[in-house]
């Protein structure tokens, strides 16, 4: 009875899908219905769905999303609670799917819709990915002034090295590949930042056979842009993921980028302590300890640890947490140092060592004790 009914259904099935398209959305309400009828109009005649994955919006884009798929079995919603990123939202997005082909773009409606097609075939016909580019053929950046173009092409030729695949715009956020390339890269991926693209290629240890379509970059009509100094940040991020990221790990080379700066901050606030307001050497050293630790624990949290940042009272709980942290580093420091001189009587390997025990210390323990993920 089961094999009949079964096969009765089958009999009446819909064709299979051929394209999921994913979308990361963070406050894009106004954008998300006219973004849909441009996909069925562009991809008139494919079997296609769109997942929406929401980080969070509070404009009401979720709860627009969810009418739409209500009366739309194209569209799904994926909504991410304390979650996010665009990069690791394409890959749950693109992980919920079970078509052969998957494209990425922006609810913003600045991608060029009607290249999907293109982008879809190129795959659909034995290219492992399909890019769509602002640097080559037809190819333009739109309005953007020089400076902004001047970023781009920078950024692209920082992505150049950790590349096996050649792409004329690895900054790309528009792009078609095919499933099976997607979980190759899975394992490997950074889930970093905005450029997915790059960490797809990038976790990628061969050469992948691509073709790439030109398209201009438009204008935002509705919302506000994601762009900020986290954008840049999160590049970096990734850069350094893809090449120390496999020996050290990068939060604590950023952890240990902070520190360097402390020292600084920690010299500056002795000078002045001791110099501009003429205090003794214990008041100064300690007053310039303190000042040094504060503007760590404030620059990690607003930087390093960005992912779980601490606000209003969680803030100040975790800065004496974090000045506990690293009075004991310190202690390790003096006591690491202090055996390693018995024992070689050079100062500055003495120093050295002292000096990366106690930051390893910091930053295990402030990870576990400031900063935990709750």
């Amino acid at each position: 009875m089961f094999q009949q009914k079964f096969a009765l259904q089958s009999e009446v099935r819909e064709a299979p899908l051929e394209l999921c398209v994913v979308i990361p959305t963070l406050n894009e309400a106004g954008n998300v219905e006219a973004l849909l009828e441009k996909l069925g109009i562009a991809l008139a005649g494919i079997e296609w769905e769109a997942i929406f994955v929401d980080d969070g919006s509070t404009d009401g884009t979720p709860e627009l999303l969810t009418k739409i798929a209500q009366a739309d079995r194209r569209v799904r919603m994926i909504r991410r609670i304390g979650r996010r990123g665009l990069s690791s939202a394409v890959v749950e997005g693109a992980l919920a799917s079970t078509t052969p082909v998957i494209a990425v773009i922006d609810a913003d409606m600045q991608h060029d819709e009607r290249i999907l097609p293109d982008l879809y075939r190129a795959v659909a016909d034995g290219d492992e990915l399909a890019i769509g580019t602002r640097y080559s053929g037809i190819g333009s950046t739109g309005d953007w002034d020089e400076s902004r173009l001047k970023i781009s092409r920078f950024a692209t030729a920082l992505a150049s090295p950790i590349m096996k695949t050649r792409l004329s715009d690895p900054m790309s956020g528009f792009f078609a590949v095919r499933r099976d390339v997607l979980l190759e890269a899975a394992p490997r991926l950074s889930n970093v930042g905005y450029k997915i693209l790059l960490d797809v290629v990038a976790s990628i240890h061969r050469p992948l056979k691509t073709a790439e379509i030109g398209y201009t970059f438009g204008t935002r009509q509705h919302g506000e842009s994601k762009l900020d100094e986290m954008v840049a940040l999160e590049y970096v991020e990734l850069l350094l993921d893809k090449t120390v990221g496999r020996f050290v790990p990068v939060k604590l080379v950023q952890f240990g980028a902070v520190g360097m700066l402390g020292v600084g901050v920690h010299l500056l606030l002795l000078d002045i302590a001791l110099n501009a307001l003429g205090l003794a050497f214990s008041w100064s050293q300690a007053s310039a300890v303190i000042g040094a630790m504060t503007f760590n624990f404030a620059l990690n949290n607003r930087f390093t640890y960005r992912d779980r940042q601490l606000k209003g009272l969680a803030w100040v709980g975790g800065l004496f947490s974090f000045y506990l942290v690293c009075s004991l580093g310190a202690v390790a420091n003096v006591g690491i140092g202090s055996l390693v001189y018995d024992q070689f009587h050079g100062w500055w390997i003495a120093g050295i060592a002292g000096a990366i025990v106690g930051s390893v210390w910091n930053y295990v323990a402030s990870g576990w004790l400031t900063w935990t993920r709750r």
